[in-house]
Order: structure tokens, then sequence, then C-alpha cells
């Protein structure tokens, strides 16, 4: 069966080079469906108007072309294609996904892209994919390529571009991973470089009881996509052990993961064993780029790029009070387990982060705010990283999801 690419961009100023890459699918023996993503007319016929994208996010064209509002039409645009975009993949109109475009045109397709299940091809070549693409990929799969010269014409550097991305996504298409890898429940787990030996152990634990564990590294972004796989029902357990993400949401670090972190286990029922690792340390990029505000403080020079600070009492307080809020919007099958001998490799007695007072109001505030009738909570004289420590939040973690299973 011929397997179709859906080719989307701004027709109506990139005509020529978009009318190129379609041909060029084409000869390699796809079809195409094209998408017009701009807001005047296009230069060639597509198979889906910017028309039908302007009705999927609710919005008249002709206002919006008659008020020259740029900025408007972008947004709508983009809203749109977030909206039709996995529609038209549900009903088997494309297989993957191709667009080019500067910072609009990315704008535009990239919130479509990231409506599509993971695994669905998306190419992206873009004059911005050589910075921080994180606004346009977000939790998502998207193949962001640099465009090195602007999507403005058909020369030497641009057409070979061109190309190499027509036949990126050709590949994706045509070739099929055919060796079978055994399909287990999946657990997501939290990991930072300082909770690595309490991980690796509670990965072996688990494996043993025939589950696969997925470790998401607690950089901000690792957060969101945890939370986006368990939106989306991959996820049958969560061993949340590494909450320092929610340090620099609240003190100003550089790995924040956004108010919602903590929310889509307890939302969608799903178990979880919560512990509050690393959660001792606030991440900064190099020393001399930590803001001013913060002179004199307690810092470790990770390596030269990473800065981290020890949290304060105050700021413990405070994690301590938004994590138990988060954690009360579960409706059971949550546990919440505390080692109280150190939060992190640094925050053990002799190491730098080492803090009983700052982790005795991280532990009291959670315990004063906690829900018990919806959080059970576990106390261990264990640092976080020691064995007995891991091995049990993974077991606790492996009976809450057998209870559930049990519920069904």
């Amino acid at each position: 069966m011929t397997k179709t690419i859906a080719l989307a961009g701004t027709f109506d100023t990139k005509g020529e080079e978009f009318l190129y890459v379609k041909h060029l699918i084409e000869s390699l023996g796809f079809k195409t469906l094209t998408i017009h993503t701009g807001v005047f007319r296009p230069q060639f016929q597509p198979d889906i108007s910017n028309e039908a994208i302007f009705q999927a996010a609710g919005e008249d064209i002709q206002s919006i072309v008659a008020a020259e509002d740029r900025a408007k039409a972008t947004l709508v645009l983009s809203k749109g294609m977030e909206i039709l975009l996995p529609q038209l993949y549900k009903a088997g109109k494309f297989a993957g996904v191709l667009s080019f475009g500067g910072s609009g045109g990315t704008s535009i397709v990239t919130p479509g892209m990231r409506a599509l299940p993971i695994g669905v091809p998306k190419v992206m070549v873009s004059t911005v994919a050589s910075g921080n693409v994180a606004h346009y990929v977000g939790t998502s799969d998207i193949m962001m390529y640099p465009s090195i010269v602007d999507v403005a014409g058909l020369n030497q550097i641009s057409t070979r571009i061109f190309s190499n991305a027509v036949f990126a996504i050709a590949g994706m298409l045509q070739f099929e991973n055919n060796q079978k890898i055994e399909q287990k429940p999946l657990i997501a787990a939290t990991m930072f470089g300082l909770t690595t030996p309490c991980i690796n152990y509670a990965k072996a634990y688990v494996e043993k009881q025939g589950y696969e564990m997925l470790v998401f590294h607690a950089t901000g972004i690792g957060g969101k996509t945890m939370e986006s796989l368990i939106e989306d029902g991959f996820i049958e357990g969560v061993l949340d052990i590494t909450t320092t993400e929610w340090a620099d949401e609240l003190v100003g670090g550089v790995l924040a993961a956004g108010p919602n972190r903590l929310e889509a286990a307890a939302k969608h029922h799903i178990p979880q064993v919560v512990s509050v690792g690393a959660v001792d340390m606030v991440n900064f990029g190099p020393y001399e780029s930590v803001p001013e505000k913060f002179t004199g403080r307690k810092f470790y020079k990770h390596n030269p790029t990473v800065t981290l600070m020890r949290t304060n009492v105050e700021e413990n307080k405070r994690i301590g009070e938004v994590i138990a809020k988060k954690l009360n919007l579960a409706q059971g099958n949550t546990s919440l387990i505390l080692p109280l001998k150190g939060l992190s490799g640094l925050d053990v007695e002799g190491q730098p982060f080492y803090g009983p007072k700052e982790d005795q109001m991280l532990f009291q505030t959670l315990k004063e705010n906690v829900d018990r009738t919806k959080v059970q909570v576990i106390e261990l004289e264990k640092a976080i990283n020691d064995r007995a420590f891991a091995e049990a939040a993974a077991e606790k973690l492996i009976q809450l999801i057998e209870k559930r299973k049990g519920e069904k």
C-alpha cells in the first residue's frame, strides 16, 4: 500500500519550494497530502485549504484576512492545526508529516505535530532549529532540522537540505522494525545524577517482578515528558523518586517542569510512590550565571556547566507545601516515602549539602499538609540512595499496582 506524507506549510509565500518538495516526494513513490497553512491565496491548489484550518479553530478566515492581523492569524492557524492534523491522521489520511518554515511557519505546524501520537514520523525543517526548540518540540518526538539558509527560493544549499529532509521521512516510512520486544507493563521513574543508585536498585527490583521501567531525567523536560506519557495512558505505575524540578520551579532554577508537575498520575488514578529526591538542590548553569540575589548561599560546582545551590529552610517549607497539595489531588493509590537520612548523594552526613534542619522542615511540612485519607506516608531511617530505601519504594509501588488490578 502506498503511504502518504502530509506536506504542510505556507503555500502563499513559499509555493515554489513546497512544489519542489511535493514532486520529490512523489518521485520516490509516496503520495502527498498538501495542507496550506498560510493566510493568503496559495500558489498551487492544496488538498486541505487554510479555510479548513480556520474552521477547525472556530474562526472566520475572511474577517482575519481583512484585519491584516498577522499575529492573530498565526495564533488561529496554530490552534487549527493542533485540532485538524490529529483528525486527519486518525482518519488515515497520512502516515507522516513534513514541513518547512521560519519562526512563523514553525509555530503554526508544530502544535499539530505535537498532538500526533509518539512514533508518527514528524520532520520540521526550520530556521530556528539550531536554537532552543523546547517551545516547538515540547514532549513530542518531532525531528527539528536546521534549514541552514532561509526557506526562500531554490538554490544549491536549500535544495540539498530539502532533499535530505524528504529522504529522512521517506526512510522512516519505508523501513519497519520487525524485531519484536516483549511487551511488559511500564513503570515510569524519575532520576537525577545524585539519585541514580536509588533508581538502579529499584529498576532491578521491578524488572524481577515482570515490569519494565522507563527512566526520566528530572531536568524539566524529563518531568514534562513523563507527565505527558501518563496522560496518554502508557504507564501502569509511577516511581516519582526525584521531584527536584519543584525546587527549580519555586526558587528560580533552570530545570523547572512547570506548575502541573505531579498531577497526571493523581488525575488518572495511576498508582504512584513519590519521594523528595534531590529537593535539596536548585540547578543553575555555569557559576557566573547564578543570579546575584543568591550571593552568599551554599553552592556546589557539579561540573563546569552545572552549579547546584542548597535549598534553605524557608524554601523547603514552600516545596513541602506544593508537593503535599499535588499529592492531595490523588484519590488513593498513592504513597509518599521519606528518606530521613538524606535526599541525595550530596545530602548525607559528611557531604556538602548535608542539612538536617532543612530536611526536617521539608518532612514536617509534608506530614502536616498531606491528607492521610488519600496518601499513605512512610518514613524510613535511610538515605535515598540506600538499597533498602529503593527496594522498599519499588515494593510499595508493585503492591499499589497489584491492588488496583484487583479493583478493576
